[in-house]
């Protein structure tokens, strides 16, 4: 009956994709909205080239897959995460907790903040003379959070299900800003050491409601011939992502784990692996080796473009990234990648440091991920 009911929520998730993607006409959506939701969290997970879905196991999964989340060994965990982005330019943080609710629940917060501070304000920087003046320079900054409030239930030893409530909040300055909120679910089913995953971002789509401050900027867009923002609706359609991830044994000291995630949207045509006017996939491909479940390496390739040079000639093009962890007892979990965005932009590589803290063992009353017990 628990399959019954699993498949059936599965069912109604593709259900609820398809049907936003088609009552919402693809020149009314913006391809790209909330796209600072799409970089992932963790160094962990960036090093394996965003491949999480399924392989998720921490607290993270409140990201990932809010599913994941009921493999949690530990009665609380956080985790923190800071990236800079185009030299430096752009800020990206991240923090998460977790905790049991029961023996089969498990809540988890999470927030994420994406800006570029310090941005000068030049509208005034000719006083009423015309002459320069420096010191009429004000700095304001762009930036963009998101809440993220997590649910999940064991259903069975093979079987989770998860949810997510996001509160979203975007601003430029004195500007501009918005108010949006979206819903995400999360599946996992697991069979011995292979884990299933299925994870559907803004399943009831997401919207984010605009509002301008024109007065501000009225007179300079005129005098540029820019048009005049007005108060708007953002839209982000469901996207689906489908995973399988399995654990190797290699040895007594050695396992190596692999992850492959199919990331599907449905906003159009996109420059992805398979791609057409109904959806498009774009693949994740993700490992980590692992000594003694102390010390891994990992590596992984993602962001699959074709992109054509000065002749007109056509490659295909990715973005690898790699990392490394270490865990220093039970309770701290250091991680380090190397994203590398030069393959797809002209910002060099990123450096992405994390840390994860684990309190409180968990007693064996609690269900576990048997394929990821430590």
């Amino acid at each position: 009956m628990r399959k019954v009911k699993f498949f059936y929520c599965v069912i109604l998730f593709w259900v609820q994709v398809f049907w936003a993607s088609s009552v919402f006409s693809q020149d009314l959506t913006p391809k790209y909205s909330n796209e600072f939701l799409s970089i992932g969290v963790s160094a962990r997970a960036l090093g394996m080239g965003g491949a999480q879905v399924g392989a998720v196991r921490d607290v993270t999964a409140a990201y990932w897959n809010p599913a994941a989340l009921t493999g949690i060994q530990h009665q609380y965990e956080f985790s923190l995460m800071h990236a800079e982005y185009f030299a430096g330019i752009a800020q990206y943080d991240y923090l998460g907790f977790s905790t049991p609710v029961g023996n089969q629940n498990r809540v988890a917060v999470s927030l994420i903040r994406f800006g570029v501070d310090d941005i000068p304000d030049t509208r005034f920087l000719y006083d009423a003379n015309g002459a320069l003046n420096y010191n009429n320079i004000q700095f304001f900054n762009a930036a963009d959070y998101a809440l993220l409030l997590s649910f999940a239930r064991d259903i069975s030893d093979k079987f989770k299900l998860g949810a997510n409530a996001k509160v979203i909040h975007r601003n430029v300055g004195k500007f501009a800003q918005a108010w949006g909120f979206g819903l995400d679910v999360g599946g996992i089913y697991i069979q011995k050491r292979m884990t299933f995953g299925l994870m559907v971002r803004d399943i009831t789509t997401t919207y984010n409601a605009w509002s301008h401050n024109a007065e501000m900027v009225r007179d300079i867009y005129s005098q540029t011939n820019n048009e005049v923002p007005i108060n708007s609706v953002e839209i982000t359609l469901p996207k689906a992502i489908a995973s399988i991830a399995y654990d190797w044994k290699l040895g007594e000291q050695f396992n190596l784990l692999t992850a492959l995630d199919l990331e599907t949207t449905f906003d159009g045509a996109r420059n992805t692996v398979i791609s057409s006017s109904a959806f498009n996939i774009d693949p994740k491909f993700g490992l980590e080796l692992g000594f003694k479940q102390l010390v891994f390496v990992r590596g992984g390739v993602s962001n699959f473009q074709y992109i054509k040079d000065f002749q007109g000639k056509e490659t295909l093009n990715y973005m690898p990234a790699a990392g490394i962890g270490v865990i220093l007892n039970e309770r701290f979990q250091i991680d380090y990648a190397l994203s590398d965005l030069g393959d797809v932009s002209e910002s060099p590589y990123s450096h992405i440091f994390s840390i994860k803290v684990s309190l409180e063992k968990l007693s064996s009353d609690f269900r576990k991920f048997k394929a990821w017990e430590r």
